[in-house]
């Protein structure tokens, strides 16, 4: 076999969210783009807000000397001081630059910290629904994913659930609010809970155990609703994000991780992430991407495109018998598939040109999911399709 037999397996199990982006590129050969409606892949149609066009010409207007160069693996510490300033005003606590690690991306900032805390065979509890690469990015640092439901018809934690999964080997807790992909976002009274069940564990045992806090969509929540910093929450906690949905730059892979400045560990765990950053084969993160955020730390797209496409995608389908709950951010909907085999309903939904990602994909059979990230015509375009699966499926007539 000309691949690792691992490898080969992974890819046999890889994300149902490609496998249907790349379908949809042959559907769209066949049929024209017009005539298919993609809502599989949570890759933004907005533009980066105007500000960000603004500082990348003045800065290459205006180089700055050796500004290609390397830098501290940790990252510039302008930029690390910009994004210390934000969390600081959004947590209430005191976050210093040398808390930061500019990374690429939140992928890159996951397997930073993965690298930085796994021992071979410790476990890391993922909450279902869950990002698929979760479990591959556990893999790659020896790890083991445990698999954790969150509440069936809220999607809120399941703190009891949790509690019961946790072991002696247990060592971390993946949670990513708003959710991808069901977009509720976990209130800070169920992350406090959680801390308390963390602190309870490592004051009697000795036993430490992270919440990975994966948080891209967090400046995306709908309705004034506000998405609690979970430091003042969970004292063993870690934030890792980018800047690829608050400001649409998902290809310049741009992001950080920020350790609790209360964990008593914090020095010994951020000296271990520089240099898990390092060779991991990161060495930086891109360095114009770091000039660039460090000046637009409270910039975002406008988020009122997103919630007027969440609220046209909810009615129209709610109204025609699709059940689901209504997201609180980010921008994907997670409605009941129709048919209890959530592949074989993605497959019929594909007969009527509409691609959608099953639940199984996330670890949730009997769901699928709704990519909204879309052209709001495109949406609009394919309600007539939408009418003709509920109806072959039996929600209406």
């Amino acid at each position: 076999m000309a691949i690792a037999m691992k490898i080969a397996s992974q890819i046999s199990k890889s994300s149902w969210i490609r496998r249907m982006f790349e379908e949809g590129e042959r559907l769209r050969q066949e049929f024209g783009a017009d005539k298919i409606y993609d809502f599989t892949l949570g890759n933004p149609d907005v533009e980066p807000p105007e500000a960000f066009g603004r500082e990348l010409l003045a800065l290459a207007r205006n180089p700055l000397p050796g500004m290609h160069r390397y830098m501290n693996n940790a990252g510039y510490t302008e930029t690390r001081s910009a994004v210390a300033e934000k969390i600081s005003i959004d947590s209430g606590l005191t976050v210093a630059a040398e808390q930061i690690i500019m990374t690429c991306g939140a992928g890159g900032a996951l397997n930073v910290v993965l690298k930085t805390i796994l021992n071979p065979g410790e476990e890391v509890i993922i909450l279902a629904p869950f990002f698929v690469e979760y479990k591959f990015y556990i893999d790659n640092h020896g790890g083991v994913p445990v698999e954790v439901w969150t509440n069936h018809d809220t999607f809120q934690l399941d703190i009891a659930a949790i509690e019961s999964a946790i072991t002696t080997k247990t060592r971390a807790i993946i949670t990513c609010s708003p959710n991808n992909p069901t977009g509720v976002i976990y209130p800070a009274e169920s992350l406090k809970r959680l801390g308390d069940v963390l602190k309870k564990i490592h004051d009697r045992t000795g036993h430490l155990i992270y919440v990975i806090s994966d948080e891209p969509y967090a400046r995306i929540a709908f309705d004034g609703q506000h998405v609690p910093n979970i430091f003042p929450l969970v004292e063993s906690s870690i934030i890792v994000t980018s800047h690829s949905k608050d400001l649409a730059l998902p290809g310049e892979r741009i992001g950080y991780l920020a350790a609790n400045p209360r964990m008593a560990t914090v020095s010994q765990f951020m000296e271990g992430a520089v240099f898990s950053n390092r060779v991991l084969g990161f060495v930086n993160a891109p360095a114009l991407m770091q000039r660039l955020v460090a000046r637009l730390q409270n910039e975002s797209v406008d988020i009122a495109d997103y919630q007027a496409k969440r609220d046209l995608l909810v009615d129209e389908l709610g109204r025609l018998g699709f059940s689901m709950v209504k997201p609180d951010g980010a921008f994907y909907l997670f409605p009941r598939s129709p048919l209890t085999d959530d592949v074989e309903f993605v497959k019929l939904a594909q007969k009527h040109h509409i691609l959608l990602v099953p639940g199984a994909g996330f670890g949730a059979p009997g769901f699928f999911r709704i990519a909204y990230c879309v052209d709001k015509v495109m949406i609009e375009r394919s309600m007539p399709a939408w009418r003709n699966l509920a109806r072959e499926v039996g929600l209406s007539r």
